[in-house]
């Protein structure tokens, strides 16, 4: 009888050169945005038909100057059904809107976002570039990312 060796087979060691992953990499481009003073009307339309739970609002020259969500949304339909009245047109998103707006640097490390989003408990954060809104990064973002890298060694830097 010989020895049974229960180790299996054993992968060449390769040296780690990868480089840490970016917020940037896996950030949305493509961004359902909102302006000051559309409805709220328009915001829940648009919120259902994309199937988003929120947005940035920006100025004309894209600059961020707040974000809009559901929880906003839902404000003013309790504040409607409080005063008995449907939503009204003049309820704008200038109006419901968070002026006071985290971001993220596309430049940050995707395992700092992922801290980041757990600290905040927020869903999403803004990507901004010379004043200028350029993306946004999701928990669902960075949730893809980890499924992306499964298996590989990530590295935190």
């Amino acid at each position: 009888m010989g020895i049974i060796n229960f180790q299996g087979k054993r992968s060449p060691v390769q040296k780690d050169n990868s480089e840490p992953i970016l917020v940037s990499d896996y950030m949305t481009t493509k961004i359902i945005s909102f302006k000051e003073e559309q409805s709220i009307e328009e915001v829940i339309e648009a919120l259902i038909k994309n199937r988003i739970s929120g947005g940035p609002v920006v100025n004309e020259k894209n600059e961020l100057i707040g974000i809009i969500s559901e929880g906003d949304c839902m404000k003013q339909i309790s504040e409607s059904r409080y005063y008995n009245m449907p939503i009204d047109k003049k309820r704008t998103v200038g109006k419901a809107m968070v002026r006071e707006v985290e971001t993220i640097d596309g430049n940050m490390n995707i395992f700092d976002a992922a801290n980041k989003f757990v600290e905040s408990k927020l869903r999403r954060f803004p990507i901004i570039k010379d004043g200028k809104l350029i993306g946004q990064i999701s928990q669902k973002d960075v949730l893809k990312a980890a499924i992306k890298l499964k298996g590989n060694t990530w590295k935190i830097e």
